[in-house]
């Protein structure tokens, strides 16, 4: 059943609370169910300012009731001056409609909606807003779909680098055989070539393949990571690159093995490195958000590590792929260390995602906070 359809008929006009909630004294069962909605749901006037809000609809807006209730509707979703025209003209006509991915800008973080508005026919609350945030579940679907994806590449390439590695070590140890017996060194060169060449191949395989040992877990301060990865990076960057910082300090304690979330989040932040070709800046930022996805799993608080670059991107016929084994945008690059990253971070429960235009590219190593349980 529809949220309109549970409030067609209510005995009295419908009045807030202090918590801006929903209430109406004959029919609580209503409010108990608007209450604990998914759905974000809103009740605007006559004058198009906000009469209520249900807590779903104070996690999608990032806002707390008792702050924004009286006011306008322009206000509380910014960049909705044709939106707000709609509302009236349903307020005046009596007709329902619903807007189909509408981008909200908010504090930190652009959103897509459907939206749906239904007159309920109330003098004090006679539009009801239904908000369906639409990019999260298209978010948790690529996600899924992506390491389902990658979990079958690394199966294939355990496969074939089990099959690689019994002739690759035949051959280098024939190769040292046949170098005992040789007198004249000159011929001793070909051979060596061919032990450092199977070597090359082994370390190759390794890596792509990734740690094979479980997590050695702790309870740790994320910015040991960073700080260490910042460390590194300006170690290794060239004159022309800068390596900033942006904490947050106030995260929480997280259960992680350091050295993974090392090596993951220097994978990342090497390849943003070489994406500024020697000329921008890297910057490290730390950020805490609540109520975040991962998989089938809602956790209540999250951390993201987020590598920032002014680089030029990732190309474009690189975004679906961006993560698999091998795929890379240079010509010397091996295409292993997003890779990698990402099943370092999917051993601690957690994913990797980005944004990428010219000049602004973010990706996010995203670990959930109550991941020690």
């Amino acid at each position: 059943m529809s949220v309109s359809a549970a409030i067609t008929q209510p005995a009295q006009p419908a009045r807030r609370s202090g918590a801006g909630q929903f209430q109406n004294e004959p029919v609580d069962s209503t409010k108990a169910i608007i209450d604990n909605l998914t759905t974000a749901v809103l009740l605007l006037g006559t004058d198009l300012r906000l009469l209520a809000m249900n807590p779903a609809a104070e996690e999608l807006l990032d806002v707390s009731a008792n702050q924004v209730i009286g006011s306008s509707v322009e206000g509380l979703l910014p960049e909705s001056a044709l939106f707000a025209t709609a509302l009236t003209r349903a307020t005046t006509s009596g007709a329902p409609f619903s807007e189909r991915e509408m981008h909200l800008e908010l504090p930190g973080q652009t959103i897509t909606v459907d939206c749906s508005v239904t007159p309920i026919g109330d003098s004090e609350a006679p539009l009801l807003l239904e908000l369906v945030q639409v990019d999260r579940y298209r978010r948790i679907t690529r996600e899924e779909q992506g390491v389902a994806r990658n979990a079958s590449v690394r199966a294939l390439m355990r496969g074939l680098a089990h099959e690689i590695r019994n002739p690759l070590g035949g051959l280098r140890g024939a190769a040292q055989l046949l170098e005992r017996e040789l007198v004249d060194d000159a011929l001793k060169e070909y051979t060596q070539v061919i032990v450092h060449e199977a070597d090359r191949l082994q370390n190759l395989l390794d890596r792509m393949l990734g740690p094979r040992g479980m997590p050695s877990m702790r309870t740790i301060n994320i910015h040991e990571v960073t700080e260490r990865v910042r460390a590194l990076l300006s170690a290794e960057a060239p004159p022309g690159v800068r390596v900033t910082r942006d904490y947050d300090p106030s995260i929480p304690p997280l259960h992680a093995d350091p050295e993974l979330l090392i090596q993951a989040t220097l994978n990342v932040a090497r390849n943003a490195v070489q994406a500024l070709d020697g000329d921008g800046e890297v910057q490290l930022r730390t950020r805490i958000q609540r109520r975040f996805t991962i998989g089938q799993t809602c956790h209540r608080l999250v951390v993201r590590i987020e590598v920032h670059d002014s680089g030029p991107g990732v190309p474009e016929d690189l975004h679906e792929h961006v993560f698999f084994p091998l795929v890379t945008g240079r010509s010397d690059g091996t295409g292993l260390g997003l890779s990698i990253a990402q099943s370092l971070v999917h051993q601690h429960g957690g994913s990797i995602e980005y944004t990428s235009i010219p000049g602004d590219t973010t990706f996010s190593l995203i670990l959930p906070v109550e991941n020690e349980a």
